[in-house]
């Protein structure tokens, strides 16, 4: 098992990408604190992981506050003793063109996607500083390459990308690693409501010629916090189809 042992915490756990990357991790042996707004949908999870034979627990917090962050991360660390892997998922999407973009719309998502991020990158690398040692992926787009109607969200990932760098370069003396995965378009609920026409427009456009599943994703997210992936960090893995070549 690639993660026998170790202590993953991951943000918007309860369902897409999330829940998928939570499966996976627990598979391959780890413990999964599982992080959601929607905590009902985080405690039927981690029954299912447990019902599988894996170990998984709920752990409350919103992203967005600093104090419920410290507070989650503190509660990881008192159970477990340390934090190995944080997979910051959590995210949103608020979309308008930009003459009708409101404030709120603007304020909400960066405050989920792009704050969140840096709220838990900050407080679980206090305690992987101290273990010189942890994992860090971050979650950007395809969007934070632009796209019609989510300046918000261009804007999150793309600074979220930005955020990932530069941790990167301050925590790699303690031997973190972090890097983020930038899903191209994938069936989650976020994408549930694309129109027919337009989801398959949006196939065409896509060299591989399919939308990305969950698990496509999470593999990503399971191979950067690998050992497979120990020398690799302050990078943006697309994990696209290939769309992101021709853009």
């Amino acid at each position: 098992m690639k993660l026998s042992g170790q202590i993953a915490l991951v943000t918007g756990a309860a369902g897409g990408i999330g829940a998928a990357t939570a499966r996976l991790f627990a598979r391959e042996g780890a413990i999964v604190c599982l992080n959601d707004v929607n905590t009902e949908g985080a405690a039927r999870l981690a029954g299912e992981i447990r019902d599988g034979g894996g170990r998984a627990g709920v752990f409350e917090g919103s992203v967005t506050d600093k104090k419920q962050v410290d507070d989650m991360v503190e509660a990881i660390r008192r159970e477990f003793s340390r934090l190995d892997i944080l997979i910051n998922n959590a995210g949103i999407n608020r979309d308008a063109m930009v003459k009708k973009m409101t404030e709120e719309q603007w304020d909400t998502v960066l405050d989920v996607n792009l704050k969140g991020s840096f709220l838990c990158a900050k407080s679980a690398s206090l305690v992987m500083m101290e273990q010189k040692a942890g994992k860090i992926n971050n979650t950007a787009s395809i969007g934070a390459l632009g796209n019609v109607g989510q300046a918000n969200y261009a804007a999150s990932k793309a600074g979220v990308m930005g955020l990932t760098y530069v941790l990167a370069l301050e925590l790699a003396k303690y031997n973190i690693n972090v890097n983020a995965v930038a899903p191209g378009a994938t069936e989650t609920a976020m994408t549930a409501g694309i129109p027919p026409e337009i989801k398959e427009r949006l196939i065409q456009s896509i060299p591989l010629r399919r939308m990305a599943q969950p698990e496509d994703i999470a593999a990503a997210h399971l191979f950067l916090v690998s050992s497979e992936a120990a020398y690799i960090t302050g990078q943006v893995l697309f994990v696209d189809g290939g769309i992101s070549v021709g853009l």
